[in-house]
């Protein structure tokens, strides 16, 4: 009588598989990209955040201060 004993080889758990076959070169061109990837929000919110505002003199608020003396010198 013939029996089938399994084969530590042949039943390998997938990360073992995975493992073995991880290609080093797209390791490598992967976390390239993902830094530049990185940089370049980095680069658009520094470029966003130093951006001057300028606000039209029109929508600037009043404060009573000012609204008060423009009514004392109407009068």
């Amino acid at each position: 009588m013939k029996t089938n004993l399994p084969n530590n080889e042949i039943h390998e758990s997938t990360y073992a598989m995975l493992v073995r076959s991880e290609d080093k070169e797209r390791s490598l061109f992967e976390t390239v990209v993902y830094g530049l990837f990185i940089l370049s929000s980095i680069a658009a919110i520094w470029q966003f955040a130093l951006q001057p505002v300028d606000f039209p003199r029109s929508a600037t608020p009043q404060t009573a201060v000012v609204a008060q003396t423009e009514l004392v010198s109407q009068s």
